[in-house]
């Protein structure tokens, strides 16, 4: 399906079918001359509006292009296509010298025979750490039958691959801050102290898993932006917190606290500890960054729209 006006039901399908798959990410430079580049952290924001994000390093010789431009497609490349893959992942002058392409709806480069595409205007581009996230508000889509091309931990995969052949990675843990004014919901950590509400993902993936949570406590609230990525180095698990604004503050299991600048003492855990009393100074300036590190050091980017990065 392709159009103005994109369908969610659709929509969801093919992020569903699609989520990790490799991807080329293309533009038009400013005398119409096609870009791209390989990456495989395409991931769904919003299906309405209709949003969706990919990251591109802040070193490449492109980043003006992308974070500047009008827009950018999204090519998820079909599993026969690993020669296009390699050929968008080198130092080369023209990477589109034996790839077919055509524009498409919005007017960014669409490849020939990929698994699926996303033809995008450009949202938002936000620094985060050494890359640039690029939020593309979807403008046209397609999905074939297919079988989508992955890449996991040095390797690709297909959808023949089995559990068995897949390699291991480590644990990623989701913790929602369910947010309403200066509170936050937390809940007993089994340890005498208090956390937030968090569940390793496993094979449900990032948003089964935040809606499993808001079922579990009873909560509503907005699906929930990116506030940390940080990794415990001692048991190699990755965290990724979630900030989810929400009026709902009758939450069935734990209670509402106010933020406190100096940290919850009853937070077992310091590295929560340390990002909620930061929360707590950005809850009342009404400006939020990303945090990127590991549990005891890292950095945080400012959260900036198009045009402003």
């Amino acid at each position: 399906m392709s159009g103005n006006a994109p369908d969610p039901r659709a929509l969801r399908d093919a992020f569903g079918c699609f989520m990790t798959g490799v991807t080329v990410v293309t533009t038009l430079d400013m005398q119409g001359n096609p870009l791209g580049f390989t990456a495989n952290s395409f991931a769904s924001v919003s299906l309405d509006p209709p949003l969706l994000s990919v990251s591109i390093a802040n070193r490449s010789a492109n980043l003006a292009q992308f974070t500047q431009g009008n827009g950018f497609a999204v090519n998820i490349l079909a599993e026969d296509q690993k020669d296009i893959s390699a050929t968008f992942a080198r130092q080369m002058n023209d990477r589109f010298a034996e790839v077919f392409w055509r524009r498409g709806p919005v007017g960014s480069p669409l490849i020939g025979g990929v698994a699926a595409w996303f033809d995008c205007s450009l949202h938002a581009a936000i620094p985060a750490g050494d890359h640039t996230i690029l939020i593309g508000q979807i403008g046209g889509f397609a999905a074939t039958p297919a079988p989508g091309l992955g890449y996991y931990r040095g390797g690709y995969i297909t959808p023949a691959t089995t559990a068995d052949e897949m390699p291991t990675g480590p644990d990623v843990v989701i913790s929602a801050i369910f947010q309403a004014g200066e509170c936050v919901l937390m809940v007993d950590d089994g340890r005498g102290g208090v956390t937030v509400p968090m569940v390793r993902v496993g094979r449900a993936g990032m948003q089964d898993s935040l809606a499993t949570l808001m079922r579990t406590h009873g909560i509503t609230a907005e699906p929930g932006q990116i506030y940390a990525i940080y990794e415990d180095s001692g048991t190699g698990t990755q965290h990724i917190a979630l900030r989810c604004p929400t009026a709902d503050m009758a939450a069935q299991k734990g209670k509402f606290v106010p933020l406190s600048s100096e940290g919850d003492t009853e937070i077992t855990d310091p590295a929560l500890r340390k990002m909620l009393a930061r929360l707590a100074s950005e809850a009342r300036l009404g400006r939020y960054g990303i945090y990127f590190g590991n549990q005891q050091d890292g950095r945080v980017s400012a959260v900036t729209q198009a045009g402003a990065a």
